[in-house]
């Protein structure tokens, strides 16, 4: 009886629904948008402006994201033993923060190199045994050591975490809840980042 109700009801809704016209769309005439400018300034002579690039505000805002990521791997071995994040979180963690170091350092050497280049041009047009290019080159120098420590540095960390996340999927996977597809990929990150690392 119920079925038959339901059934009467659904008929009924239905053949209204039917019975009744959409609105037809009005027909929308060409909308006049214009597009916003590719090019916001120009030069003088009509030249596009090219923005200079402030490095400045990048190396800053990269300074305060290693200083968060640092205060964030700080608590992450508290938050552990508490047992609120997992050990892969807090793992993560640390490594976000080597990562972050070295992109920092490789925007430092990207600014270095820039005045380096830039006082080169502007001693040799002055004086060639000026002090600002030799100190611009010193800088050059310690930052490019800086760099590369860095670099060597995120690629033993990465090759590290690679090295404990295949550990831990094939720990899964014998005790039965890890997948062989997880142990598979583990394997093919391991041998990509010791690829690089040769």
């Amino acid at each position: 009886m119920r079925r038959l109700a339901l059934l009467a009801f659904l008929a009924t809704t239905i053949s209204t629904l039917a019975g009744e016209e959409l609105p037809q769309q009005e027909e929308v005439s060409s909308l006049e948008i214009e597009p916003p400018l590719l090019i916001k300034s120009r030069a003088a002579d009509g030249s596009p402006e090219l923005p200079m690039p402030d490095d400045a505000l990048d190396i800053s805002k990269l300074e305060a994201a290693v200083a968060r990521a640092a205060k964030a791997a700080a608590s992450a071995e508290r938050l552990y033993r508490a047992g609120i994040i997992a050990k892969v979180e807090a793992e993560q963690r640390e490594l976000r923060v080597v990562r972050l170091r070295a992109d920092l350092a490789q925007a430092q050497l990207e600014e270095a190199k820039l005045k380096a280049s830039g006082m080169g041009v502007q001693a040799s047009t002055v004086d060639p045994n000026s002090n600002d290019d030799h100190v611009a080159q010193m800088e050059l120098r310690r930052a490019t050591e800086i760099a590369q420590a860095a670099a060597a540095e995120r690629a033993q960390a990465e090759l590290t975490a690679a090295i404990k996340n295949l550990e831990r999927q094939q720990k899964l996977l014998a005790l039965g809840s890890g997948r062989k597809s997880d142990v598979a990929r583990a394997e093919e990150k391991l041998a990509e980042l010791k690829r690089k690392e040769n």
